[in-house]
């Protein structure tokens, strides 16, 4: 194997050690705390910052607008947060969280935001800006659809599972 081929395939699996501990910390968090890593980092956010809107969340989360506020559907669905009309301006909405979203965080495991935000954020300046710099080369390569980067890394894992996993009544011409 040339040197280029193992220097690509032990990227390759560092990518996949990182991927697997992203699953691993999702999975853990969808078993302790019942709701998807998204949608726990979204409390989170709000329990520090009652009162905040919809965009804001999606700021701070660094999601699109829409998915932000299909997260606070969810979420208040699940009587976990409520989504109030601000006194002063009655269009704009104002996320609480309710006692049962408080319990839910109270049980869950941290990192709330995940556990790749949290080790990126670890880093120093340099090593965001050539990590940066050269994850920017391999998207050239890869050319992912536009708004990926807006999708939520628990919604990539969460997709990634189900996609993999064998569906019972499906049949091949074999068997």
């Amino acid at each position: 194997m040339s040197t280029e081929a193992q220097a690509a395939a032990r990227v390759l699996r560092r990518f996949r050690a990182v991927f697997n501990a992203v699953k691993r910390h999702f999975q853990q968090v969808e078993r302790e705390a019942g709701i998807g890593g998204a949608q726990l980092w979204a409390l989170s956010v709000v329990q520090a910052q009652p009162g905040l809107g919809v965009g804001e969340l999606a700021r701070a989360m660094d999601i699109h607008q829409t998915t932000a506020s299909n997260l606070v559907k969810s979420l208040s669905a699940l009587s976990l947060l409520e989504a109030r009309r601000a006194a002063s301006d009655k269009r704009a909405l104002q996320l609480h969280l309710l006692p049962a979203g408080q319990a839910v965080l109270a049980r869950a495991p941290g990192p709330f935001s995940g556990v790749l935000p949290d080790a990126l954020a670890g880093l120093d300046a340099d090593t965001l800006a050539r990590l940066d710099h050269d994850l920017g080369l391999l998207l050239t390569r890869l050319a992912p659809a536009r708004n990926a980067g807006a999708i939520p890394l628990a919604d990539l894992v969460s997709a990634a599972g189900a996609s993999a996993a064998p569906r019972p009544d499906r049949r091949t011409k074999a068997g």
